[in-house]
């Protein structure tokens, strides 16, 4: 007899163990992997197999598709990524998330417990951060069949309800009606958990009880692979036109793909049924099916890799058709700094390289900021004024992306499980921001200088400008020199940089000293003087904070995420 209480508060606590387990179990894969996620993202180019190679080998790591296109529309949105780029990776995604029905293929559900035992007091009490992750992975390991083996064991007494198996009988998967409704169902219990692995763990747990046939396992993961989309598409409301895009083509494709295969549907499941050893319909004497949840596996893989060898050739149609259902809206652009969706939903892994990206970004808007403050120091040149324009725009552009820097970091760290390692480095990426948004206040400032020299009609002596002059061209190639370290991940030229600073300290002395010769001759007035000493100290300041940003990014000598 069914005690429906009991059935459903033990069939919900399963589930929160698995799902778990696969929290713990991504959290500890990304920390496994060190560098190789942020360098796999990185190495995504307009080679469409290499873009699916990445998709696979990020969501093999992270265990979510969901995550993984979230992500992909954060990189698409940040412009990051293209649009043909995003969507090889997507597939890639849809290919790396079939590995987890055959994690729970894996027939030791009944080791749960005894993994669990095993990585616990490891995971708890090392000290060496690697083994614990490693620890960790056993943990989740357990949890994750643990959790399998709990829901399974609710689900048990469904197959001797009359009530369930009479709803079963009208979802059996043999009708075109009846498929649609267990795609329907698993599309809306997706949406509703947000993770196709763990509606895809109920599902494999139903149908090894014997509550589900095989025919309606298979048409709820069609179910679920279209409910997974709907993650990236609340990823990408508020985004940029690429960002919904993206989430858009990944909503086709596994559409489009679920409607090939309902139209193929009973062949589909015989081909399973003969390619996988055993018959789905086999029960043991403890009347469970311990050959389904392969079946299961098979019919996911098999689907959405052949979808995506056959859609890999019409990428760029597939492009062409989701820029045409999502047009350019008149009047949008890039915004100064837009992640997509909680960075709770985000792996530190994958976070880590977005901060450093759009610092890097950020570090080219300063740059540029630099240089039309060094224009507008041209008192001869003709139409200066929008230069002073340029660096005011500049500067507030970069105070929004500092802050958004700053929160989204800090969002992240505190939702995520980072590694010592990560910590670090996401913090240091706060500094940098603060250093590259000082320098370009220094530099709005220097402009503003020069307004007043204007208002009031102010001069310096031809030596008195060329000194000005002379040293902002120092400090921008200092900049410059720090930029390029901080592009190619250099930390080998933190001497050069702390040689370079050293020179630029003695050379702002002597301009100090041949300036206060000036005013001992008369020749520079007394508000003059005061502006000269005001850019001056903007630029040895300006000089200062480009050192700490130097210290910032290689403080220490891995950028590895």
């Amino acid at each position: 007899m069914i005690e429906p209480f009991k059935m459903a508060y033990t069939a919900v606590g399963g589930l929160g163990v698995f799902i778990l387990g696969m929290k713990y179990l991504s959290d500890s894969l990304q920390m496994l992997s060190g560098g190789l996620i942020r360098k796999a993202i990185s190495s995504v180019t307009t080679n469409r197999f290499l873009a699916v190679l990445v998709g696979l080998f990020v969501t093999t790591f992270v265990q979510s598709s969901s995550i993984t296109t979230v992500m992909v529309v954060g990189f698409t949105n940040a412009g990051l990524m293209q649009l043909t780029q995003a969507i090889g990776v997507i597939l890639g995604a849809n290919i790396g998330t079939t590995i987890t029905g055959w994690i729970l293929a894996v027939k030791v559900g009944k080791y749960g417990l005894l993994l669990i035992a095993l990585g616990i007091f490891p995971m708890l009490f090392s000290k060496h951060e690697r083994f614990s992750a490693g620890s960790r992975v056993l943990v989740a390991l357990g949890l994750i069949f643990f959790g399998l083996e709990i829901m399974s064991g609710a689900f048990k007494p469904l197959r001797s309800d009359e009530a369930f198996m009479n709803l079963m009988l009208s979802l059996d998967a043999q009708s075109l009606l009846s498929i649609l409704g267990c795609v329907a169902i698993g599309c809306l219990m997706t949406m509703i958990i947000q993770s196709s692995s763990a509606m895809l763990g109920i599902t494999i747990a139903l149908a090894t009880t014997g509550a589900i046939p095989l025919y309606t396992a298979v048409a709820l993961v069609m179910g679920e692979n279209i409910g997974t989309t709907i993650t990236a598409q609340f990823a990408a409301i508020g985004g940029g036109t690429d960002s919904r895009r993206a989430a858009m083509a990944h909503s086709i494709f596994n559409v489009l793909g679920v409607v090939i295969i309902i139209s193929l549907f009973s062949p589909y499941v015989q081909m399973v049924e003969k390619f996988v050893p055993g018959a789905s319909s086999f029960a043991d004497t403890t009347g469970s099916f311990p050959y389904i949840a392969a079946h299961i596996a098979m019919a996911h893989t098999f689907f959405n890799v052949t979808a995506t060898l056959v859609m890999l050739p019409f990428l760029n149609h597939l492009a062409r058709l989701v820029i045409r259902i999502v047009p350019e809206k008149q009047g949008s652009g890039k915004g100064s700094f837009k992640y997509i969706g909680a960075p709770g939903t985000m792996p530190v892994a994958m976070g880590i390289p977005l901060i450093f990206e759009e610092l890097k970004r950020m570090q080219k808007l300063v740059h540029k900021a630099l240089r039309h403050s060094g224009s507008f120091m041209q008192r001869d040149l003709k139409g200066r004024e929008r230069f002073y324009r340029k660096v005011m725009t500049l500067e507030d552009e970069t105070d929004v992306i500092q802050h958004e820097i700053t929160t989204f970091t800090v969002t992240l760290m505190q939702a995520g499980n980072a590694s010592n390692r990560h910590s670090d480095r996401a913090y240091s990426f706060i500094r940098a921001a603060d250093e590259l948004e000082s320098i370009a206040d220094y530099a709005a400032s220097l402009c503003s200088y020069m307004k007043r020299l204007d208002k009031y009609e102010l001069d310096y002596s031809e030596d008195g400008w060329d000194d000005l002059i002379s040293y902002h061209h120092e400090i921008l190639a200092f900049f410059t020199l720090v930029c390029q370290s901080f592009n190619n991940e250099d930390a080998s030229s933190t001497k050069k940089v702390y040689d370079e600073a050293s020179r630029l300290n003695d050379q702002a002395d002597i301009m100090r000293k041949t300036h206060l010769g000036r005013m001992k001759e008369g020749t520079c007035g007394a508000l003059p003087a005061l502006t000269f000493s005001d850019m001056a100290v903007a630029m040895r300041r300006i000089k200062n904070h480009t050192v700490n940003l130097h210290e910032a990014i290689f403080s220490d000598t891995s950028l590895g995420a």
